[in-house]
């Protein structure tokens, strides 16, 4: 059975119109004119055991609104959710002792306390038993360092600090899903490496499914194998990180240094992009033709220095779903 199971998901909200001038204002005081919005308009989608999957789309997507919804935060106008085969909205108290959220802008962490003290209260609230604290205490002081500022006050940490803190707050109750908004916003390279290293030990050592919404393609590309890309409360692509690059990027470029000027350096099959003195850039599809018969094409006609081939990204091919949706 999946981990996380979302079928057919509506959330409306109800706006309200904001009239100008004192009658305007008088008129919607007595008469509000209110339009519904579908935040989430019908979105479905499983995940199973072990999953780390990338749920990402632009600002006012839905991410956050199906968040919420999955953890029990906000209620779906329609749909259907169950998380380790629990309704959120029926037992909340079930599903959030099976979870473990971070919010990048936001901390569970009690700020006049020392991050110790922190875990103290987390341990009580979650009624976690003394053998379990120890033991997850020990792996999560290992993996994220935390000795070294485990006596420090929460106010005092750097975000770097606080972040890995939050981490290891959302993990002291051995949670079966993670949910991470927005973990690595703000840090520094060797943060970022930090966090993501952490996320990868968690999954192959604990088996824990994570949901990662995120700005940050690197944090993408490092952790996900694969993504749901939303865009105005629609899922518009789901599918293997790879596939879905080669799927929304067909095209790829060749870059080739010549060892001297020619007058013909024309393929049939690839477009000549850029030029910059003696190096080309030959744009190509992919289903029209391969790399290597490109490179052996150009190699009987021209004095070819070096050449390399470029690969989409995945900024590429999310920056195609948002231009065509």
């Amino acid at each position: 059975m999946p981990v996380i199971e979302v079928t057919d998901l509506v959330k409306e909200y109800v706006i309200v119109k904001k009239e100008r001038g004192l009658r305007g204002a008088l008129k919607g005081l007595f008469f509000p004119e209110k339009t519904n919005v579908r935040g989430v308009d019908g979105i479905s989608f499983s995940i199973e055991r072990g999953e780390i999957v990338g749920y990402i789309g632009p600002n006012g997507a839905g991410k956050s609104t199906t968040i919420k919804m999955l953890t029990g935060i906000l209620h779906p106008t329609d749909g259907t959710i169950r998380v380790c085969g629990v309704s959120p909205q029926a037992d909340r108290k079930a599903v959030v002792r099976k979870l473990g959220v971070v919010f990048g802008q936001r901390t569970q962490l009690y700020w006049d306390l020392r991050l110790g003290e922190s875990f103290e209260l987390l341990k009580r609230i979650y009624q976690i038993d003394d053998q379990t604290f120890e033991d997850n205490m020990k792996v999560l002081t290992e993996v994220l360092r935390l000795d070294q500022f485990i006596d420090t006050p929460v106010r005092q940490l750097s975000l770097g600090q606080r972040m890995r803190g939050d981490l290891a707050a959302a993990m002291l109750h051995s949670p079966d899903v993670l949910f991470l908004d927005e973990p690595t916003i703000g840090l520094d390279a060797e943060a970022k490496r930090a966090i993501r290293g952490f996320i990868q030990e968690m999954n192959r050592t604990r088996g824990i499914t994570v949901i990662l919404t995120t700005h940050d393609l690197d944090d993408v590309e490092e952790l996900c194998s694969r993504l749901i890309i939303v865009n105005h409360g629609k899922v518009v692509e789901d599918g293997p990180i790879d596939e879905l690059i080669g799927k929304l990027t067909p095209k790829r470029l060749l870059v080739v240094d010549l060892q001297r000027p020619c007058a013909d350096v024309e393929h049939a099959s690839a477009q000549i992009i850029k030029q910059d003195g003696l190096r080309l850039w030959y744009q190509f599809e992919k289903a029209r033709i391969t790399a290597a018969e490109l490179i052996a094409d150009l190699s009987q006609k021209l004095p070819i220095q070096d050449l390399s081939v470029q690969e989409p990204d995945i900024e590429d091919a999310i920056r195609e779903v948002y231009a065509t949706t």
